[in-house]
């Protein structure tokens, strides 16, 4: 049975790492659920004792909201509209499914720009609502990416230890 939790919580690893750069999977969600399912099978156990879950699990939340505001941080900054962020995240899907993962980018970007031209913005503010935009979702993704990373570091040494 052991195994099976090993290979579920890889399988949740794996995933949540994607879903640090992939909008629809959330990333830190299933990398904490990995953690927990070994922290359960290892009757919690270091390196995943409860203190180390709790800590997590607040990483978690915290990275989970500041994935939301981070974006919309960074858009306001570089005077983005509401226009701006709707089309940039409509961009974002567009762009997921023509041109995964460079599309996001490109998408995010094409996005935020024609959603502020469209809104009666100059092309040059457009551009840096667009830019702005762009900034902050990279740095959310940055901090999700290195949450992940820990708990993908936590996950494989527990699964280690409990081969």
């Amino acid at each position: 049975m052991t195994t099976v939790l090993i290979i579920v919580a890889g399988i949740l690893c794996v995933l949540g790492l994607a879903g640090c750069l992939l909008p629809i999977v959330p990333g830190p969600p299933l990398n904490f659920a990995a953690l927990l399912l070994l922290g359960i099978a290892s009757d919690f156990a270091p390196p995943l004792n409860g203190m180390l879950l709790i800590v997590m699990g607040g990483v978690t939340l915290v990275v989970a909201a500041a994935d939301y505001v981070i974006p919309l941080m960074g858009a306001k900054k570089f005077g983005a509209s509401r226009a701006g962020i709707w089309g940039s995240v409509l961009g974002m899907f567009i762009g997921l499914f023509f041109f995964a993962p460079v599309g996001l980018v490109i998408g995010a970007i094409a996005g935020a720009v024609l959603g502020e031209l469209a809104a009666g913005k100059q092309e040059w503010d457009a551009l840096r609502a667009g830019v702005g935009v762009v900034l902050g979702s990279l740095l959310g993704v940055v901090i999700k990416l290195c949450a992940s990373g820990v708990m993908t570091y936590y996950t494989v040494r527990a699964a280690l230890q409990l081969l």
